[in-house]
């Protein structure tokens, strides 16, 4: 399940400053060189004043690991992926669209991109001052393996279940239970694992656990 993830900034602006209502067409972007190496998302201002947006790309190097790192670069070909435009100004009830495209050779392993859509602060105009708070959205932007592995590896030790992508393709988890009859289920949490990654979570009991597995191969629903 895809899920829509924000950030909030609260800002010092003016009480009668401009206000901005931003939405994006969609929050995960799929790339792959080749096939689908370019592609649009809309951005749309719908309050009734003036948005001021930036776009700011990073690469997730080893990602959903201990040595998980950020990754900027101002020059798209050396960051591998393009995002324009990178700064936007939307009037009121305005949509534009922000291309996303790989730049690099279509490597053996997924690589993950985080792209941060977020309204700035215009000119002020007032010196009376307010906290206004500022949505922004955190997109997920994947470019795919040419050969897309899928394998997830669970293992159980007392009441701890550990999965491990082995593949080479993030992989999400949703809609997991642990039943001891069918009347009788504990949710359990989502999660999307990136290749190289492993997820451990604690269980009540040794009964198994049921996920729905979803992935650039489709969906499974799987036991651990």
């Amino acid at each position: 399940m895809k899920k829509l993830v924000a950030f909030i900034l609260a800002v010092l602006v003016p009480i009668t400053g401009a206000s901005a209502d931003l939405s994006l067409s969609q929050l995960v972007v799929e790339l792959q060189a080749g096939k689908h190496a370019s592609q649009d998302v809309e951005v749309a201002n719908s309050g009734p004043d003036p948005a001021y947006v930036e776009v700011d790309p990073r690469e997730i190097v080893a990602a959903g690991t201990p040595t998980e790192a950020s990754r900027a670069d101002p020059d798209p070909q050396k960051l591998g992926l393009l995002v324009s435009p990178t700064r936007l100004i939307l009037q009121p009830g305005q949509r534009r669209l922000i291309r996303f495209a790989t730049l690099a050779a279509t490597g053996d392993r997924e690589r993950v991109y985080r792209v941060t859509v977020k309204p700035v602060v215009g000119k002020l105009s007032s010196v009376q001052s307010g906290l206004k708070l500022l949505v922004g959205y955190d997109m997920l932007v994947l470019v795919r393996p040419t050969f897309p592995n899928v394998s997830l590896i669970g293992s159980r030790s007392g009441d701890q279940l550990t999965i491990r992508n082995d593949g080479n393709v993030s992989v999400e988890l949703s809609e997991g239970k642990q039943c001891t009859d069918p009347r009788h289920c504990t949710d359990l949490a989502s999660r999307r694992l990136y290749a190289g990654a492993s997820w451990t979570q604690s269980l009540k009991g040794d009964a198994p656990v049921d996920y729905l597995e979803e992935s650039v191969a489709g969906a499974d629903h799987r036991r651990f």
